[in-house]
């Protein structure tokens, strides 16, 4: 026989499901907003570092598109509280700068600072140092404004083999060639990157001592260190590579103020 409850015992275990369940609304409305304010922060900040970064690069005397900055890591709201950020990435399009009167263009230069460190009191008054920890970049040098460097009339770059290759017309004892050969590219002590044209040759070629001396000065003369552009953040080259794309720069620094990048 089943047993009846008072009325009265049921109504307060219902009035206690339905606080719980306000309890949880409630919470997840605050973890809302809390997120929405989060996100908020983050864009706020990635602004203010887009423009700081593009009035640095306009004082380098260099140009490019208006940066684009993300600041990584959640919750970003109790990085500021903390003053220290995980990461934030920039990304620069069509950098273009002067070097030696020539135009130098690298159509993408990333960098990423990790562990960033910023009081709560410096990013309010806008003094005191922002610094990274480590700072990384990766960008690429067009062929064409390599070869402009070269300033030899004709003259190509391009990625062959992972190497970079070369052609060029040569005038050589009164007759036209096409030279053609590869180079080794490295870092030099500068920070320039060092072409060394070792392995030229050209089709027909007289088999003459003269003729190979002329296309070994050719090869001489086009084998230089080709200074860079000034890299914001202190950043110092450590690796060159020929890809299809152009000549790939990869680059380092550490313990880096980021709040002034030139």
């Amino acid at each position: 026989m089943a047993q009846d409850y008072p009325a009265d015992e049921t109504r307060p275990r219902r009035r206690g499901r339905k606080l719980l369940i306000g309890l949880v609304i409630l919470l997840l409305v605050v973890a809302g907003l809390l997120v929405v304010a989060d996100r908020v922060a983050v864009g706020v900040a990635e602004r203010a570092i887009a423009d700081r970064v593009s009035q640095e690069i306009t004082k380098q005397g260099a140009q490019s598109a208006a940066p684009e900055v993300q600041v990584g890591g959640t919750p970003f709201l109790t990085q500021v509280i903390d003053g220290r950020y995980e990461r934030i990435s920039i990304k620069l399009r069509d950098v273009q700068a002067s070097v030696e009167g020539e135009a130098v263009r690298l159509p993408v230069l990333d960098v990423d600072a990790r562990n960033v460190r910023a009081s709560l009191d410096t990013l309010r008054s806008g003094q005191g140092d922002v610094v990274a920890d480590t700072v990384n970049g990766t960008g690429t040098i067009s062929y064409d404004s390599l070869a402009a460097l070269l300033d030899r009339p004709g003259l190509t770059l391009a990625e062959q083999g992972g190497k970079l290759a070369v052609t060029a017309p040569v005038d050589i004892l009164g007759q036209k060639f096409t030279v053609a050969g590869t180079a080794d590219v490295t870092v030099a002590k500068s920070g320039a990157v060092a072409l060394r044209f070792n392995n030229l040759d050209a089709d027909g070629l007289p088999n003459l001592p003269l003729a190979r001396t002329l296309l070994n000065n050719y090869a001489k003369g086009i084998s230089v260190d080709v200074p860079l552009p000034d890299l914001p953040f202190q950043l110092a080259v450590r690796e060159v590579r020929p890809l299809p794309e152009g000549l790939a720069v990869t680059a380092d620094a550490k313990n880096v103020p980021i709040n002034s990048v030139s």
